[in-house]
Formats: structure tokens, C-alpha cells, sequence
């Protein structure tokens, strides 16, 4: 029996963006906030998990069982991330599902050779495991139309307003997913004659009095609709993140008539730091541990001291870029952890307010960032109060 695939892309995906501002608006979009603040407009079924659009991977998960899958959507867009897979060319969406659908069973029945049994998945769906497919084609030798679903667990209530009306009995509910599956005729004749919107294409059968078979869906084949199911796709088809860790050291010597800047914070003392720069050394420290720990070299390969830009900055332009190249390389920052080795001045007065310094200029909780003090107990350089040394380690996940 020859089999095709309706791969309906043509939605905007308007909730699944509003929940996308909410969620960055809160902070709460920690593991893909890069991307969430470049591609907030960009539709949900072009987003990308371990390197692949949403669509591609449906369209590779279908692929097995398909004969010829018919894009719907977008002919630019579709074209390009669809690119050196088997498919036709994408066909324009309609106002409604219901209206992408029959444009799909169009083009497939003016083929030479239409298909037997069709296929209607949402480009939305990324992740189809293969066992629910052949179920629903399994399912076709014996019905018009099949469609898998996964039985409501959780008590469900009618609700006005704020107040509970009442429960509902949930003993034969289920929630309905794609793959939908149907004889190729039957389904394009449904859509010829019915023109009341629905919301699926097994409500058609259904209104007509026909059969509709329902096989074991999966809950992992979710439907991209709220922003909060970006976690759960990346688990599923995301390189699982790997922890890196960087060590940062650092040392300047003090010198006369200048301000000591440490962490950002600027502390009361008699003498600063000599340096090109501020010679902030808790930052210098931090920011060597996150490029260590981005395998991206050290602060002075990112910012020479031999360059005049870069005499007397403020320290807090290089962690910037430095928060900056984690969020690049969609990463997030796990901890970080600096030591500062001095016998003067006391450091722990300063510790909150360089945390919070520390914790803004890399746009994270306060909670990631530690800061701590010891002294060398009179021994060596800094024991001698020629100059302050710190340390710093850095873990982050990268992807």
C-alpha cells in the first residue's frame, strides 16, 4: 500500500510565543535564553534541538513509513530546512487546519499515482516514536481512519471564572496526537463535502458516522504549543549538556594613586592594583575560568594589553563579553566560585555587594556567584602586601 505524509507547518504559533515573552520577561528561560531573545518571533516549528529544526525532525522520524510526504507551509522556509530529504514541494496553508489539510490531499490526488493511505502530523510534533506510527498503520487494514491517543490520567474540572462547577468523568477520555491516519479516498471525500471547521481530521469521520480507531499514543509525542515544552523537547532530542569547568588565576601587584577595584566594587585602601586595565584581579580571575571553561583562551587573548583600547577599562566590559559567550554558544552558568588572597584589606565587608555585581554584569541569580577571602598567613607576596593573587572555577553546561 502506498503511503503518504501530510506535514502541516503553515501555523504562526501565537500562544507558544506569547509564553515565550512571559518566560524571558521572568528569567525563567535560563537554558535557552540566547536563543529565545534572538528568535522570539521566529515559529515554533522552525526552532532547533540538537541542530535541527522542529519539522526536520518529524519529517526524519516519518520518513520510514512514507512513500512521499507533502510539506504545507511556508515554500521559502520549508524548502530550506527540509533541504536533501524526499519531499514534494510545499504547498501554501489555508486560514484554518482544515484548510492546509485539503490542500495537501489536493496535490497528493492530482499525483500520478495518488497514495492509498495518508498521514496527517503536525510539523510541531518533533518527536514520533516509530511504535505509535505503525500502530496507526497497523490499525488501517481494519478501519477508515485511526488515530493515536493517550488516556487522561488527571482529574479534569469545569470551571468558570476562578470557581470549580464540577468534575468531569474522565473514564473514556483521551487526548488525541498525530500521526492521524486514513484511507487516502475517504479522507479527500470527507474534506470535499464537509465545510464546518473542526479541529481534527478524525472529527470528520466522526461526524459522518464512520468508524475512528484509536491506538496507544505516546506522552513524549507532545505538541510544541507553551514555551515550557522547549525543556521537555530538548531532553528528548537535545545532546545531553555537558558540565565544563575553567581555573582562573591571577595576580597584580599594588601601586600608588590608584582606586581598588575588586569584583566590580570599589574598596576603601590606601594603594590599587597596577594593571593595563582597572586591574580588577576577582574579575580577571572569573573571566579566565569561564573562557577556560569555554575552551576559548584566557582574558588577554580576548582583550590584549597591548592594545591602548583596553588602558584603565572597567573590568566589567570583559565579564560581559564573557556572559556574553556563554549565552552564544547556548550555555548556561552553573556556579562560580572566587577566591581573593590578601592580608589587607578586609574582603568580607565587600562580599555581598561584589556577588551582586558579579551576578548583573553576567545576568544571573546571585545564588550562582560565590565570593570568598583568605589570606597567605604572612608568607609570600601576598603575605608581604606587595600585591593581591585570586582564584576562580567555573562550571558551566554547554550543549
Amino acid at each position: 500500500m502506498r503511503v503518504a505524509v501530510i506535514l502541516l507547518a503553515a501555523g504562526t504559533g501565537r500562544r507558544f510565543a506569547s509564553g515565550l515573552e512571559r518566560l524571558v520577561s521572568k528569567g525563567g528561560m535560563s537554558a535557552f535564553d540566547g536563543a529565545a531573545r534572538n528568535a522570539a518571533d521566529l515559529p515554533k516549528q522552525y526552532w532547533l534541538f540538537d541542530g535541527k529544526p522542529v519539522i526536520r525532525h518529524a519529517a526524519e522520524a516519518l520518513l520510514p513509513f512514507a512513500d512521499v510526504i507533502q510539506p504545507i507551509g511556508d515554500a521559502a522556509a520549508l524548502s530550506q530546512v527540509l533541504d536533501g530529504l524526499p519531499t514534494l514541494p510545499p504547498v501554501p496553508g489555508g486560514a484554518e487546519r482544515q484548510d492546509s489539510v485539503r490542500a495537501g490531499l489536493e496535490a497528493l490526488a492530482a499525483l500520478e499515482t495518488p497514495p492509498d493511505y495518508v498521514l496527517v502530523h503536525d510539523g510541531a510534533r518533533p518527536y514520533v516514536p516509530h511504535d505509535v506510527t505503525q500502530g496507526v498503520l497497523d490499525a488501517l487494514q481494519r478501519f477508515k481512519a485511526a488515530i493515536p491517543a493517550v488516556k487522561l490520567a488527571d482529574t479534569l474540572k469545569r470551571v468558570e471564572g476562578d470557581i470549580i462547577q464540577g468534575t468531569i468523568d474522565r473514564a473514556n477520555l483521551h487526548r488525541a496526537q498525530t500521526p492521524q491516519g486514513f484511507h487516502f479516498a475517504a479522507l479527500l471525500a470527507h474534506h470535499r463535502q464537509h465545510e464546518r471547521s473542526e479541529t481534527d481530521d478524525a472529527a470528520l469521520f466522526e461526524a459522518a458516522g464512520e468508524a475512528v480507531a484509536i491506538v496507544p499514543g505516546d506522552e513524549d509525542n507532545i505538541k510544541l504549543t507553551q514555551a515550557e515544552d522547549l525543556v521537555r523537547l530538548e531532553r528528548l532530542l537535545g545532546t545531553p549538556p555537558c558540565p565544563r569547568t575553567g581555573l582562573g588565576y591571577d595576580v597584580h601587584a599594588f601601586a600608588d594613586d590608584r582606586d581598588l577595584i575588586i569584583c566590580g566594587v570599589k574598596i576603601p585602601h590606601e594603594r590599587g592594583l597596577a594593571g593595563h586595565s582597572d586591574a580588577d584581579v576577582g574579575i580577571h580571575t572569573l573571566c579566565d575560568a569561564i573562557y577556560g571553561a569555554l575552551s576559548e583562551g584566557d582574558i588577554g587573548y580576548h582583550f590584549p594589553p597591548s592594545k591602548d583600547e583596553w588602558k584603565d577599562m572597567d573590568s566589567a566590559r570583559f565579564l560581559i563579553h564573557a556572559g556574553q559567550r556563554i549565552r552564544e554558544r547556548g550555555g548556561r552558568l552553573i556556579n562560580a566560585d572566587i577566591t581573593i588572597i590578601c592580608e589587607r584589606p578586609k574582603i568580607g565587608p565587600h562580599v555581598a555587594a561584589m556577588r551582586a555585581r558579579l551576578a548583573s554584569l553576567l545576568e544571573v541569580d546571585m545564588e550562582r556567584i560565590s565570593v570568598k577571602a583568605t589570606t597567605s598567613e604572612r608568607l609570600g607576596f601576598t603575605g608581604r602586601e606587595e600585591g593581591i593573587a585570586a582564584t576562580a572555577v567555573a562550571t558551566i553546561l554547554l550543549p
